[in-house]
């Protein structure tokens, strides 16, 4: 017996110790992050969209390998975010909710807070961040460039990205004018950022590294695509009889609002056809092999200006959709293609969440994992290796009359008007047996409900910016 426990111990250790020369045997890898806006689990066609094509993300999950039970980092924009740049859930990240504060910008991430963009680039790679920034204007302390990017371009803040057509952009620190007048201005600007981002991937030189973070704000509100492309989602996809020639010619907001399901295509589309651009200019620099490729969206569809998750079944098979802490509102599409390396064609069902990109990108670039966060690498799932487990994952939403929810092992527990002096009771759903959270169980088990109630105060840390119940106010 003794014997066996030992060359038992033994494997472990050589086990152990391959895996660690694996893992920094390679050069530090170049990494792109995808990170669309409203885009809900089931929008994409690798995902089970029957209405919308997206043929070059459903390429890249075929090629790479697609988590079916990822999680967002909140329900809403900037606490997501947050969560990504910080490796912390929203129990205890600086950033837990959607504060507008003038001139524009959201609530700014302090000076204390580091980035795994500054981590980065303290590494030696060169960063860009182009879309929808969101965690502070660009003279707070959560500006991009105090956050560690070298590069910015796009929107700081969410709320004018509703815009297609905006009156400005932010490169870095300078504001970009364009025409007031909507007549004059031609500027579609998801387009206009995404081809800012190609001219960063076309500038990186062979062997320096580089991070780029890509916020697209397709398919959020406004439903305002360019016309060549709502006008053929209008036609091929949804089999309407073709526009006279005056009407083509008269495709402007009047006709998005008539139509909104092909404008929301139409996004959705466009989104996927800079997801291969992308791949296309990463393979044409030869830099496949070095460069690790995700996609993944900060929260669940929306339901705004003509958003209709019901008809596209954006949420797939879930329960809710943006501001909700039920599954739809934070299960999220997440692929993650890396030639040469990564099994094409593969699956993953762990548990997992933007946090634990943090850690993540920190392996890839072999660079100590900071202590103290909650994200846990996901490398060994890209490996092929064991992957460990989340004690638990938690959320909070500061919106809505406040909301809790916690993932432990498969039980499901949300708790609605937290905020508020009659909270709800916990809601509890196994969601290996109800995905969709269909039926609640907390009364048939009072001490789940009892550990979860204690899994929720103990993830929770008060903030004085941040009160989620009475008795902190």
């Amino acid at each position: 017996m003794k014997r066996i426990l030992f060359f038992c111990i033994l494997f472990f250790l050589v086990l152990t110790m391959v895996r660690a020369q694996r893992v920094n045997s390679w050069r530090p890898v170049n990494i792109i992050f995808i990170l669309a806006d409203d885009l809900g689990y089931g929008d994409i066609g690798c995902y089970g969209q029957q209405k919308i094509k997206t043929p070059n993300i459903d390429a890249l999950a075929k090629s790479g390998l697609k988590f079916t039970q990822f999680y967002a980092g909140s329900t809403v924009c900037a606490p997501s975010r947050a969560s990504f740049m910080t490796g912390l859930h929203t129990g205890h990240t600086p950033v837990r909710g959607n504060k507008t504060l003038t001139p524009e910008g959201q609530s700014p991430l302090p000076d204390s807070t580091i980035t795994i963009a500054m981590e980065l680039h303290k590494a030696g790679y060169r960063t860009g961040a182009f879309g929808k920034w969101s965690l502070g204007f660009i003279t707070t302390s959560g500006s991009p460039a105090r956050k560690g990017f070298d590069t910015f371009f796009g929107y700081n803040c969410q709320s004018l990205a509703h815009n297609y057509y905006p009156d400005h952009l932010w490169s870095n620190d300078k504001r970009i004018e364009f025409p007031r007048n909507p007549e004059q201005n031609t500027v579609y600007s998801a387009d206009l950022i995404h081809q800012q981002a190609m001219a960063f991937i076309r500038e990186q030189e062979a062997g320096k590294p580089f991070f780029l973070y890509l916020p697209y704000t397709l398919p959020h509100v406004d439903l305002t695509p360019p016309h060549d492309s709502i006008y053929y989602h209008y036609v091929k996809l949804f089999n309407e009889p073709p526009l006279k020639e005056t009407d083509k010619r008269n495709l402007n907001k009047t006709f998005i609002e008539l139509y909104p399901h092909a404008a929301s295509a139409a996004m959705v589309a466009r989104l996927d056809k800079y997801v291969g651009e992308i791949v296309a200019l990463v393979n044409e620099k030869h830099m496949a092999e070095n460069t690790v490729i995700i996609f993944s969206s900060d929260n669940g569809p929306h339901r705004e200006k003509g958003g209709d998750p019901d008809f596209f079944s954006g949420s797939g098979q879930y329960r809710g959709i943006k501001r909700d802490l039920y599954e739809g509102g934070i299960r999220v599409p997440f692929i993650i293609y890396w030639k040469g390396t990564i099994n094409p064609g593969k699956e993953n069902s762990h548990a997992s969440a933007i946090w634990d990109l943090f850690p993540t990108f920190q392996q890839l670039a072999n660079i100590p994992v900071t202590k103290n966060i909650d994200g846990i690498s996901i490398l060994p799932a890209l490996l092929n290796e064991p992957q460990p487990d989340h004690e638990y994952l938690y959320w909070e939403l500061h919106e809505a009359g406040g909301k809790q929810a916690v993932l432990w092992k498969n039980w499901k527990a949300v708790k609605l008007d937290v905020s508020s002096n009659k909270p709800g009771e916990i809601e509890l759903y196994d969601i290996s047996k109800d995905p969709s959270e269909k039926t609640n169980i907390a009364s048939l088990y009072p001490d789940m409900v009892k550990k979860i109630e204690e899994l929720m105060k103990e993830a929770h840390q008060k903030n004085k910016d941040w009160l989620l119940f009475p008795y902190e106010k």
